[in-house]
């Protein structure tokens, strides 16, 4: 860093993303993104959209991807909110609840929260996982405090019931309880059907995932109104044209397909449940998840060896250097035939390894 940043952000740790490598074709099972195309809608768009419109800001208020969004949940546009990812939509809530209030988070789980709270000097309450990798609701129903979970949970893929969502945000009628469900599509319950009856309830969502766009960037947030206000008076005071001209008309495609969403979404929960049962089948422990990927372990194989190994055989898989987690690596599910590779290589590792 450089001598003229602020002192504030000298002990900053940013948040690392996933490897993007460009040094050689992997199968990459790392990041989560979908291994299956974007709606064919997309694709015509692409093809047929004049560059010209692009001279033009687009819309601030983003108000045909807003309605196709309210269409889909079966809510009011004034209910909805996009962004530039939903890390973009985190970001604004952390700056606009994080302020005098702390934030309870788990121990682990998706690592944005952490940097967030670090960016804008937001208190925050730890708070561990239970021995199996669950979040227990009993954990976060001390009111004073903002509660943000990622439900199915980053890293675990663990889900929360519903009724235990509903446990939180009772326990905290005078603080907001963001629920982010960047991977609920592919077998957890939205906690979308709740706002209605609770104004301190913000669903994030992201198109990255179920909806095959993590390239062009958008997320969104359901709330009541004045949650939604809040956001867009952040938003506003920091960038009015956050989502792009293109990503929008794509977005809204991607959203009116509803057979194509449900048919992808089909195929990754049954490629995940067969790579699970391979994997145990190999003496692996796999936790249940709920989201577009797998948390594995292996007794005998190192979590970071086991990472190195794939990768050297062209696969790519995330590992986290992380103390309660550093055994395991998380496991993207990709095409079916990629799993099947990918199962192979696992086979040939411990044949090598001995294990």
């Amino acid at each position: 860093m450089s001598r003229f940043l602020s002192a504030a952000f000298a002990g900053l740790k940013p948040y690392v993303p996933g490897e993007q490598p460009q040094d050689q074709q992997y199968i990459k099972l790392n990041t989560n993104e979908s291994p299956y195309p974007p709606a064919p809608e997309v694709a015509r768009l692409l093809s047929s959209t004049d560059a010209a419109v692009l001279r033009l800001y687009s819309d601030p208020e983003s108000r045909e991807l807003c309605r196709e969004i309210a269409d889909f949940y079966g809510v009011g546009v004034e209910n909805v909110f996009v962004g530039n990812g939903s890390d973009e939509v985190l970001a604004f809530a952390f700056q606009a609840y994080g302020k005098g209030k702390p934030m309870a988070f788990p121990d682990i789980t998706y690592g944005f929260y952490k940097v967030f709270a670090g960016l804008y000097d937001i208190k925050t309450r730890i708070v561990p996982l239970d021995d199996e990798f669950s979040i227990r609701a009993s954990d976060y129903l001390q009111p004073g405090e903002n509660v943000v979970i990622a439900n199915p949970n980053a890293i675990t893929g663990k889900k929360l019931p519903l009724a235990e969502v509903e446990r939180i945000l009772q326990a905290h009628p005078d603080d907001v309880v963001i629920v982010d469900e960047a991977y609920v599509d592919f077998g957890g319950v939205s906690a979308a059907a709740l706002i209605g009856s609770y104004d301190n309830l913000l669903v994030v969502q992201t198109f990255s995932k179920s909806r095959q766009l993590a390239g062009a960037r958008v997320g969104l947030a359901l709330a009541q109104p004045g949650l939604i206000a809040d956001l867009n008076t952040i938003k506003f005071s920091f960038n009015p044209y956050n989502v792009n001209r293109l990503s929008c008309m794509l977005a809204a495609a991607a959203i009116r397909d509803r057979d194509y969403f449900a048919e992808c979404c089909a195929k990754i929960i049954a490629d995940r449940a067969y790579t699970a049962q391979a994997l145990q089948e190999l003496g692996f422990e796999v936790l249940p998840s709920t989201a577009n990927f797998l948390l594995a372990r292996r007794e005998g194989l190192a979590g970071e060896r086991y990472y190195q190994a794939l990768k050297e055989r062209g696969i790519l898989v995330r590992w986290f250097d992380e103390e309660r987690i550093r055994d395991f690596v998380r496991i993207t599910i990709g095409t079916h035939n990629e799993m099947l590779t990918m199962l192979d290589a696992t086979r040939e590792i411990l044949q090598a390894e001995g294990v």
